[in-house]
């Protein structure tokens, strides 16, 4: 290792999923992805929105939570799609990732579910994993599927306000988390099972050069799953199947290392609290979101339209 072990910072326990929404049984989605295993959930995708409510998704079982600032469960939606990652609009519309059907929206009132995006091109995706909203409204959003070591097929997408979808990438072994550097000069990707985070530059001519890898990690029983960055830049990463994030700075130098406090299944992260400092985690093992305090706040979601 060329550098010191970072720092620890602990969790709590914010709150979990309650009892009455727990039913473990054998799902098709954890036929492939959990072993076979009965299970009761499998949370990701936090989001705040502007009332400091936090939006989850449960892949399996079609569900989006939504949960109070006093950790009150409320079942949204429930509709028959394997939702993943979910993200506010600056409009408020919510937009999610869905394994099974591509991008969806949800509105969040009424809980219905409706196609946004089903396919590329006539083509159906390998499996949409994660999403990312731009400065300028531009939508990016991983395609990953069952890619990995063995098939390095996985895809990074754009889609702009106007409806114009281009494939920036299609040769990553798993593409998962992504966010998208505030000035848009470039992404960052979790590659889950290379145990890597790549990096990809933006430019104006639209051709994708020059990728490379931004961070090295040392392995596990899973892989960098999500990403958020906070108010100076600095990358934090659910490491799941290690039950940790971390925080790395700009120029990727280890910084924290953010334990839970409950499984290891750490899969997806967002800042929250009255003044951003705190960082929501989703910890699926258990049904949790973990809570730790950081010293740098998260960077605002909706700045660029205020």
């Amino acid at each position: 290792m060329f550098f010191a072990p970072p720092s620890d910072v602990a969790t709590t326990v914010f709150t979990r999923l309650p009892d009455r929404f727990r039913q473990p049984r054998a799902t098709a989605w954890a036929a492939a992805n959990r072993g076979g295993l009965a299970i009761d959930s499998f949370l990701e995708g936090p989001s705040f929105d502007r009332q400091g409510r936090l939006y989850v998704t449960d892949i399996p079982f079609g569900r989006i939570f939504r949960i109070s600032p006093d950790g009150e469960w409320e079942l949204v939606a429930e509709y028959d799609g394997w939702p993943n990652g979910l993200k506010i609009h600056r409009d408020g519309r919510i937009f999610i990732t869905d394994y099974k059907r591509g991008i969806m929206l949800l509105e969040p009132e009424s809980g219905v579910v409706m196609p946004f995006l089903e396919t590329a091109a006539s083509e159906s995706f390998k499996g949409v994993n994660d999403l990312v909203f731009a400065p300028n409204g531009d939508l990016y959003f991983t395609d990953q599927g069952q890619t990995g070591l063995h098939d390095a097929t996985g895809r990074v997408y754009r889609l702009t306000p106007e409806g114009r979808l281009a494939r920036l990438l299609d040769t990553i072994p798993s593409p998962n988390g992504i966010v998208i550097d505030p000035g848009m000069t470039h992404l960052l990707i979790a590659v889950t099972r290379a145990q890597q985070i790549w990096r990809i530059p933006l430019n104006d001519g639209g051709l994708t050069t020059k990728v490379g890898v931004f961070a090295q990690l040392h392995g596990g029983l899973g892989g960098p799953d999500g990403l958020a960055l906070d108010a100076q830049g600095n990358l934090l990463i659910a490491h799941t199947g290690f039950g940790s994030i971390w925080r790395l700075s700009r120029t990727a130098e280890p910084q924290l290392r953010i334990r839970s406090c409950a499984g290891i299944s750490t899969t997806n992260l967002a800042f929250g609290g009255s003044d951003g400092h705190d960082l929501f985690i989703t910890e699926s093992q258990t049904g949790s979101i973990l809570r730790a305090r950081l010293d740098v706040a998260g960077t605002p979601m909706f700045s660029h339209q205020d």
